[in-house]
């Protein structure tokens, strides 16, 4: 395993704020109101989860996609904001794929002032060895991904793992555990992992793609392409995916009602017997049960 910046110092002041390209005016006029945009619902959803405490050392999770990219940026513009302090450092795993080249990471990673750590580790080998050729690699290679980054952060003592996971992801994770594993779930905004060892929280959930591509676009963050699963066709996600932008283009609104639905479950309308259990259980100050008052009009005697 390689370190690109061995001796990591978390309280460096990141240098951040320039786009990695020249705009126009109008252009810098939008990205300005687009980031603003950003933080508020990024801070929205830390807020209302408590996904970030005084003093907390956050690992940013960086895969080159223009998600984690995002993601460390309007965390620090996040965090400028804040009364308080709380450190993040990012982390770039090259997992040696065939022509991967993390150099322009690498560069805008210490061109914009940021801690960060870039490690090195063969997952390529091991995915390809296990799983059979014209399978997806997905589940195995995020995996064994988010096993080396759940020990890293540890020797990191970060307290949690920060994913560039938005608003569409889960809408998507969602569908496909329905469609294809007969369970309603999707991705938290914060988890536990199962040793209790580690917290990996997802900031952007209230965020749309769209809106991170357009960022992603204005500060010109250097993509690394995927070279492995991005590169594999008929994924279920894409399928998903190209789904959930049908029905958008009758209704525009279907994203935004996805994700709400999220956030809006109603456990007595499902009908798993565990969750109606606890549900039933739950403190009477839990979205409390009132009577409907008598409808005005005739009243008929049933008894």
């Amino acid at each position: 395993m390689s370190n690109s910046n061995a001796s990591v110092d978390v309280k460096r002041a990141p240098v951040l704020g320039r786009p990695a390209r020249e705009l126009t005016q109008a252009e810098r006029d939008e990205l300005f109101r687009l980031e603003k945009k950003l933080v508020r619902k990024l801070g929205a959803t830390i807020r209302e989860y408590g996904l970030i405490q005084a003093d907390d050392r956050i690992m940013v999770a960086l895969s080159g996609g223009k998600d984690s990219y995002a993601l460390l940026c309007l965390l620090e513009r996040f965090r400028a904001k804040m009364p308080f302090g709380f450190d993040l450092i990012g982390v770039h795993l090259d997992q040696v794929q065939p022509g991967y080249d993390g150099e322009p990471l690498a560069r805008w990673l210490a061109d914009q002032g940021f801690t960060h750590q870039i490690l090195q580790q063969d997952t390529y080998s091991v995915v390809t060895d296990k799983i059979e050729e014209g399978k997806t690699y997905c589940s195995l290679c995020s995996r064994l991904r988010r096993g080396i980054l759940y020990r890293v952060a540890r020797d990191l003592g970060c307290q949690s793992i920060a994913l560039g996971h938005h608003r569409d992801d889960a809408n998507e994770t969602l569908l496909l555990n329905l469609f294809y594993s007969g369970q309603l779930k999707t991705m938290p905004v914060r988890l536990q992992s199962d040793d209790g060892a580690n917290v990996v929280i997802r900031p952007m959930m209230g965020i749309a793609e769209a809106d991170i591509r357009r960022y992603a676009q204005l500060m010109a963050f250097p993509i690394l392409p995927c070279n492995l699963c991005g590169s594999q066709e008929g994924l279920k996600r894409v399928r998903v995916k190209q789904l959930i932008q049908a029905l958008s283009d009758d209704n525009e609104k279907v994203p935004g009602n996805i994700a709400a639905a999220l956030a809006n479950v109603r456990p007595s309308h499902l009908h798993d017997l565990d969750v109606m259990k606890v549900w039933a259980d739950r403190d009477a100050s839990i979205r409390p049960w009132t009577a409907a008052k008598p409808a005005a009009g005739i009243q008929v005697d049933l008894g």
